[in-house]
């Protein structure tokens, strides 16, 4: 069984890498003029999947990830039913959320700031 699921996990990454690749592409060509690596190389990327509408946007960017999330769904509904230690270990992460929430809080609203202060920091290098 679990073979299944290393495969399903793998094939998973492999079909969702090149929508990541497409935004990270996205995301690297705005950081820095496009006269210098790597947002030249991003701006490459991104106009390799612009003059391939019917392979980029529909294949790499919708029906891949959407057979991701098809698929990861059946799979982790099927295992839910199948293995009790993966619900026991579920309802205890959701009782110590829920037991320690304003930390949980305090540890998201602290992450989320210093990922915008590294944007507005790569921002602001790179102007």
């Amino acid at each position: 069984m679990k073979t299944i699921l290393r495969f399903v996990a793998v094939l998973e990454l492999l079909f969702v890498f090149p929508a990541v690749l497409f935004m990270t592409a996205l995301f690297t060509r705005s950081i820095r003029p496009l006269r210098y690596e790597p947002a030249h190389a991003a701006q490459r990327i991104v106009d390799w999947y612009a003059v391939r509408p019917h392979v980029g946007l529909w294949v790499l960017l919708i029906a891949l990830p959407l057979a991701v999330v098809v698929i990861g769904s059946a799979t982790l509904m099927r295992e839910w039913d199948r293995s009790q230690e993966l619900r026991e270990g579920i309802r205890r992460t959701i009782g110590f959320i829920c037991s320690h929430a304003s930390s949980v809080l305090i540890a998201g609203a602290t992450a989320m700031a210093g990922g915008i202060l590294a944007i507005v920091a790569l921002h602001v290098l790179t102007d």
